[in-house]
């Protein structure tokens, strides 16, 4: 391995080319001129739990401490378009998100939250355009419209099939929600984010950094193909909404460089292959989280050191928002104490280092140049092979993805169990004092109770017949192949629940099953 890095390791580099000015193409060094010197990160603690009650409250007690945008955690039952009555929801309900179920308990969640000065991102893709709906409607209640709110929704469909499994529809039904989306974001929700492309969940089953990279946007490059050529929208008016979501992971000078070989190879992409004229669709904006997959149930407070350093990374490497994991969260859902010392971090970062006073700090560094340009050949060489395939749909199909980052999972996994990787108080400075567990937030059994009988009385006080004539609407649209936003949005209007919803489009589309792949 090469130790020491000089000129001569850039013999080909070009200034203007290869790196430019801060926010300026190929946005290497950031995608804004000024980056933090003018504005911070969004500083986005991810959370949700239980009911909408308890969710609200750890909402408000992050805003008070000092976060700067929300981030929902939904349960897997509404993430994958159950009710919580639902026999297949048992046991899942609030566990690792909050439930929800109707626009009640949405109304309940976002009671007393500032929607026209919050930005929030939701992380739900399958049943995205229900939940982007519910807050639209909520928004509405509030006085506020639609064009004044700004947030994501994480909306990339490709990723559950890759490395998740939280989907309902098949792949392609998956896409047309999703560019319906778009479509309407761009005409009603300007400042809203109506995908973001997620690298995260790729790297968390297993994936390199390399795979994390290319496998992320060769699922972008789909979503502006797929709006742009079969649903005939204008590149430049929707590419500019799309952001991205990567994983903060252990190698500090890795990910530093991961992420500014991301933005340079996404600008060339839009810019010369797939033809955006706006500025504004080459940038690579990009939330980041720290690595679930790092932390270790032996020693947690060692988490809370690896999180600050892979923080830094994501920092030194021009993330727009971050959110920062808890030392607890490979025990349980994190504790308040720990949720507010994962969100100091941050503020320590952002206010007593120093580092956002200057843009792009390790730029022209012989090491992170050279690497930045070994990740993104790297990158490239994965990219041609998809395309070579047939593109990311055919490469899920054909199981290319999944087999790469299970190969990848076992040969980090097997090198953890030699000590060739070494993992502090695993497998290197082990000891044999027990560990003193910090205090777990458990959720409550009644949780489920509590639901169980909202949702109920919910389906009691509704008008029925009006529930039915907007999922009737919404099939139709499904099956004329029209946006099926505004029917979505009748159907949230009237009180329909996730599972009705979901189930149907499930009556046009059909629901997906996982080919087994050999």
């Amino acid at each position: 391995m090469k130790i020491f890095f000089s000129p001569e390791d850039l013999e080909h580099f070009d200034y203007g080319r290869d790196l430019g000015e801060p926010g300026a193409f190929p946005f290497t060094r950031g995608v804004y001129p000024t980056m933090y010197t003018g504005r911070l990160w969004t500083m986005r603690q991810y959370a949700g739990y239980a009911t909408a009650e308890e969710s609200n409250r750890r909402y408000k007690y992050l805003l008070e401490h000092g976060q700067t945008g929300l981030s929902v955690a939904f349960d897997l039952p509404t993430q994958m378009g159950y009710d919580s009555d639902n026999e297949l929801a048992a046991g899942e309900v609030g566990k690792t998100g909050v439930a929800i179920d109707t626009l009640e308990d949405m109304e309940i969640l976002f009671d007393g939250i500032p929607l026209d000065r919050v930005s929030t991102s939701m992380t739900i893709n399958a049943t995205a355009a229900v939940l982007l709906a519910m807050y639209i409607i909520v928004a509405e209640k509030h006085g506020v419209p639609k064009a004044a709110l700004s947030g994501t929704v994480q909306n990339d469909v490709l990723k559950e099939y890759i490395a998740r499994g939280t989907y309902i529809y098949p792949p392609r039904a998956s896409i047309k929600i999703i560019v319906d989306i778009m479509d309407y974001c761009s005409r009603h929700l300007p400042k809203w984010n109506t995908v973001s492309v997620s690298g995260y969940h790729i790297r968390e089953a297993g994936a390199t950094a390399v795979q994390e990279l290319a496998f992320t946007i060769a699922n972008g490059m789909t979503y502006v193909e797929y709006a742009r050529d079969k649903a005939r929208l204008d590149i430049d008016r929707v590419a500019p909404r799309i952001s991205f979501f990567f994983n903060a992971h252990n190698d500090f000078f890795e990910e530093i460089a991961k992420f500014r070989a991301g933005r340079r190879i996404w600008a060339r992409i839009m810019r010369d292959r797939l033809g955006a004229r706006n500025p504004k669709s080459w940038m690579m904006r990009f939330h980041t989280q720290t690595a679930g997959c790092t932390l270790t149930v032996q020693e947690p407070d060692n988490n809370a050191v690896r999180v600050a350093f892979q923080a830094l990374a994501a920092v030194l490497g021009g993330t727009q928002s971050l959110h920062t994991n808890s030392r607890d969260e490979a025990l349980a859902l994190p504790s308040e104490e720990s949720v507010k010392l994962a969100l100091r971090t941050q503020q320590i970062v952002a206010y007593e280092t120093g580092i956002p006073a200057v843009v792009d700090p390790l730029g022209g560094s012989y090491y992170i140049e050279a690497l930045t340009d070994k990740l993104e050949a790297e990158v490239n060489a994965y990219l041609e092979t998809i395309e070579e395939m047939g593109g990311a749909l055919a490469a899920i199909e054909q199981g290319f993805f999944q087999q790469e980052i299970h190969r990848s999972a076992y040969e980090y996994q097997k090198a953890v169990e030699r000590g060739d990787t070494p993992v502090v108080g695993v497998n290197k400075f082990v000891t044999d004092q027990k560990d003193e567990q910090p205090s777990l937030l458990r959720v409550s059994p009644g949780v489920v109770k509590k639901q169980l009988t909202r949702l109920q009385r919910t389906k009691q006080r509704r008008n029925n017949a009006k529930v039915k004539q907007t999922l009737e609407d919404l099939r139709r649209a499904a099956e004329h192949d029209d946006n099926i936003m505004e029917p979505m949005l009748e159907s949230v209007r009237s009180y329909a629940t996730i599972g009705e919803i979901s189930d149907a489009l499930c009556d046009v589309f059909g629901r997906y099953e996982e080919k087994k792949i050999l």
